[in-house]
């Protein structure tokens, strides 16, 4: 296919691309946790599967960034698809713990190859096109497909195993082997919708990686000494970081919460599914909803940050609750609410505390603190839960989560112009959890 004429068709290629790429992660999303538990592995287990993933999108988030210069876009998005297609296959045959760690380094090191250039492809063809143009509009309908794609294979995904006869372990396998097919799809639309508007840059992929190597100490080093030198961002990090250890225990706890409530794994995958579906479609509303909330609150950050801390740690409590399955439905799609409407008047916060020489390492030092609340949780978790058991490990969460709402009293009152940013728990971008 010839390349695109004109912004309009290079957005609707964007839009599309996007919508594939997100679609085989959701069909993945409300099994991979039942999947796991039905072949054998404990849950501390799963925790270190989830541990793992995150490690390795800290570790090579940087070090592969500047691939998809040196290679050029397409060929870097190909590769990740090439990642994630072999890490269904690998979640399809895995049946012990080493078999499920393969699948899920295949997963991280997919997300981090990924995890940009189809972006970048966007704004080097708009720019291409029609230099100077505004590229915020086709980025909002990019936003918009991640999402929808996420919350619309989660619907599915959830439904699929009960279509199969023959165990959990089987039945549980079959939104994999889609999402693999999906991948097959993901691939051809790429080789004849992506096409390149600039040359790759002269080097080679080992220098490339050395430079985003060396780039890991500097990017720690500065998020460190945000932290510690100005207490407001040094709260954004924190309020981040509590974020990242809801949305595990959401993700962790929640498939098996769902399994014990419907009665059995593949109906617990189904409701989980939809459950999660609306959780995702609702975090993304809520996102936009912040700034409004926040002008109701006569323009607080301060007060619209702790009211959702307070709405969030409800919806834990809910969650260690009654038995009730709407209910425990309603208070999970709460935290995501609650967070999905958090992260933007955050990120304005970090925004307006930093100069522009300091922006990339601002922004870089969130999705860390993110990453690591998330890690943190994954290491505590299961052993919360051999302690308290499942409902003592989501009031635990919701004490944190209740907690962080008078450390966002300390923020500054007023944040800012709330940041466009997308809610990482919602949209799959900064998913603590080796979602698919």
């Amino acid at each position: 296919m010839s390349p695109p004429r004109d912004v309009r068709s290079a957005t609707r290629r964007l839009v599309a691309l996007t919508a594939l790429r997100w679609l085989p992660v959701g069909l993945t999303t409300p099994v991979m946790v039942l999947l796991a538990q039905a072949r054998g592995l404990t849950l501390g287990e799963v925790g270190l599967l989830f541990t793992v993933h995150g490690v390795v999108l800290l570790l090579l988030e940087l070090p592969t960034g500047g691939l998809a210069d040196v290679l050029g876009r397409k060929p870097v998005v190909l590769a990740g698809a090439g990642l994630h297609l072999a890490s269904c296959a690998a979640f399809v045959v895995a049946d012990d713990l080493t078999g499920f760690l393969v699948a899920v380094l295949l997963v991280g090191v997919g997300r981090t190859l990924d995890s940009g250039p189809l972006e970048a492809w966007y704004v080097d063809t708009v720019h291409a096109l029609e230099p100077g143009a505004d590229v915020a509009p086709g980025l909002g309908k990019h936003t918009a497909a991640d999402g929808g794609g996420l919350a619309i294979g989660a619907a599915v995904g959830g439904l699929l195993p009960g279509l199969v006869d023959g165990g959990a372990s089987t039945a549980l396998a079959l939104p994999f082997a889609v999402a693999a097919v999906l991948d097959l799809v993901y691939v051809a639309a790429v080789l004849a919708l992506m096409s390149e508007s600039r040359p790759p840059r002269q080097g080679s992929v080992a220098a490339a990686l050395a430079t985003g190597a060396r780039a890991v100490p500097s990017t720690v080093a500065g998020a460190v000494r945000l932290s510690v030198t100005d207490r407001p961002l040094r709260l954004v990090l924190l309020l981040t970081a509590v974020g990242g250890v809801g949305l595990v225990a959401c993700e962790l706890l929640g498939p098996g919460r769902f399994a014990d409530l419907a009665g059995s794994a593949d109906d617990g995958a189904a409701v989980y599914g939809t459950v999660l579906a609306v959780s995702f479609g609702a975090a993304a509303v809520a996102a936009m909803a912040g700034p409004s909330l926040r002008r109701r609150l006569r323009g607080s950050t301060r007060a619209t940050c702790a009211v959702l801390s307070v709405l969030g740690a409800a919806g834990l409590v809910v969650l260690a609750g009654p038995d009730v399955l709407l209910l425990a439905a309603a208070a999970f799609a709460a935290f995501y609410v609650a967070h999905g409407a958090t992260w933007p008047l955050l990120a304005a916060v970090l925004h307006g505390r930093v100069s522009a020489q300091h922006r990339a390492t601002a922004v870089s030092a969130m999705s860390l603190a993110m990453a690591m609340g998330g890690i943190l949780g994954n290491v505590a978790m299961p052993a919360v839960v051999r302690l308290a058991g499942v409902d003592g490990a989501f009031l635990s969460v919701a004490v944190l989560v209740l907690l962080s709402g008078l450390a966002c009293l300390r923020l500054p009152r007023d944040g800012g112009p709330a940041s466009a940013t997308a809610p990482p728990g919602a949209l799959g971008h900064a998913r603590p959890a080796p979602a698919g």
